[in-house]
């Protein structure tokens, strides 16, 4: 099969990023990861694709200018795919510095340096004209929603945390870096992902890893806060048909159209445990739940309207059931937790 091109993808090691990786692999692509091994960043979850001269791992800083610009000379990329961010919520609120340095200054160097590379390529390289600078945001940018609409690609901006006024600024960044020096970029705002590798301090792997350990299932204020929930596979997937097929300058939003409670969640997974690996004393999982102090600043809800990928890019959902991905998710971590 013939080689699609070569994409550098930054924080590949961690869960969508990784998930990115093995998509864009299926598709012949060859890789270069760049990651910096923090707490999200696991070699784990790469390890098994690693190979030279088709997907090679280095460690280190996308702050770094001297690094970037060193893998920049070296490799003709075809492509950027832009991961590497801070990204927990609660973390943005008890230290926002390090969301600012990665998400901000971090982004601000990787377009600085893509920018020189891309501006550099000989016009008469058929791949110039198909590179493209592709930035993975959030839909935590535009904020809260009521009780009814989605959010799409002309939502204003409204972020509420740390960690999304990071992200936002990101984009701004990445959507400047376009319309003032031509970079060839596209932004993808998505809704939040599950699926195997997930960081456990996130709430569907935290529930699962709490209850098989007998801890308590903290779930933040009444649990009626709403969130969207794609399954990583179907993110990623759609994230390389915007590489492929989008329209630069674009910004293209990825949701799954499964609007559930933060506590119909935590029940659910309550319910299948129940089932698969129902407790020694005979009570249910759903007995431990804990109603916890609300994150300051808490969305109330999230929604995705995908419509325009789904009409430009062909994007479709192979996870349509919400609760079958969710239950599959499930099965991996118990298969996972069981081999350790």
């Amino acid at each position: 099969m013939t080689q699609q091109g070569h994409l550098f993808v930054t924080g590949a090691a961690g869960f969508i990023g990784s998930a990115f990786v093995r998509k864009a692999l299926e598709q012949s692509f060859r890789v270069t990861i760049l990651d910096q091994l923090t707490y999200a960043g696991k070699m784990e979850n790469i390890i098994e694709v690693l190979q030279p001269g088709l997907c090679e791992f280095i460690q280190g800083d996308i702050c770094d200018f001297a690094l970037l610009e060193h893998l920049f000379s070296r490799e003709q990329f075809t492509g950027v795919v832009h991961f590497a961010a801070e990204s927990h919520v609660d973390h943005s609120i008890s230290g926002p510095k390090k969301f600012i340095e990665t998400n901000i200054h971090g982004t601000f160097a990787l377009l600085e340096v893509a920018r020189t590379y891309f501006h550099a390529i000989p016009s008469h390289q058929e791949w110039k004209k198909t590179f493209r600078f592709l930035h993975v945001s959030t839909d935590e940018v535009f904020g809260s929603l009521g009780d009814t609409g989605k959010f799409t690609e002309k939502t204003p901006y409204a972020p509420n945390s740390p960690y999304a006024a990071s992200k936002a600024s990101s984009d701004h960044l990445v959507r400047a870096w376009y319309h003032t020096y031509g970079l060839p970029v596209l932004i993808t705002n998505c809704s939040n992902n599950y699926g195997p590798r997930q960081l456990p301090e996130k709430m569907i792997p935290l529930m699962i890893t709490h209850a098989v350990a007998g801890k308590p299932l903290p779930v933040y204020g009444t649990g009626k806060n709403v969130r969207d929930w794609i399954h990583v596979e179907d993110h990623v997937a759609g994230i390389l048909l915007a590489l492929e097929k989008g329209r630069m300058g674009h910004a293209y939003c990825f949701g799954g159209a499964s609007e559930r409670t933060n506590l119909q969640v935590v029940h659910f997974i309550c319910e299948v445990l129940d089932q698969v690996r129902p407790r020694s004393d005979g009570r249910s999982y759903a007995d431990f739940i804990e109603f916890v102090e609300d994150r300051a600043g808490h969305d109330f809800r999230y929604a995705i309207d995908d419509q325009k990928a789904v009409q430009e890019l062909g994007f479709q959902r192979k996870y349509i059931d919400f609760e079958e991905g969710l239950r599959q998710t499930i099965g991996w971590y118990l298969q996972t937790l069981g081999s350790r």
